[in-house]
């Protein structure tokens, strides 16, 4: 299992987990030139997000429209913006085969935790009815 991620509940709608904290959108992409590129430190957080997915049976590549609640647990006291987490985290999810595209997340929450050393994510991934 790869240290900091670990699943707590799945069922047919929904999934719980605890995944580690994810680099910045300003350090998980690096520009070279005119071209973007995903930083060391972001390819090793969407291997070890994908790793996980995996271990777990969670390669769904759902299709449906969803809701993601995200919980922040911050690594220490500096300021953050909270949205700076999400193109890391949502990229390797999707990167992991959990779903087709980040643009079938319909309802994204994040709220700032507490600190805790190393950071870490409380998330819940639920499937949205009827939309």
């Amino acid at each position: 299992m790869v240290a900091g991620l670990a699943w707590l509940n799945t069922t047919k709608s929904a999934r719980d987990c605890h995944i580690e904290y994810p680099p910045s959108v300003n350090t998980y992409w690096r520009r070279r030139g005119s071209q973007y590129y995903i930083s060391d430190k972001g390819q090793k957080y969407r291997k070890d997000v994908q790793q996980i997915i995996r271990q777990l049976k969670l390669d769904i590549f759902t299709k449906s429209r969803l809701r993601i609640k995200v919980i922040a647990d911050v690594p220490d006291s500096r300021r953050r913006d909270l949205d700076n987490i999400l193109k890391g985290l949502l990229d390797s999810l999707i990167h992991a085969g959990f779903a087709e595209d980040d643009e079938q997340f319909d309802d994204i929450r994040v709220i700032r935790g507490v600190k805790v050393p190393g950071g870490r994510l409380g998330i819940k991934i639920t499937e949205l009815e009827n939309v």
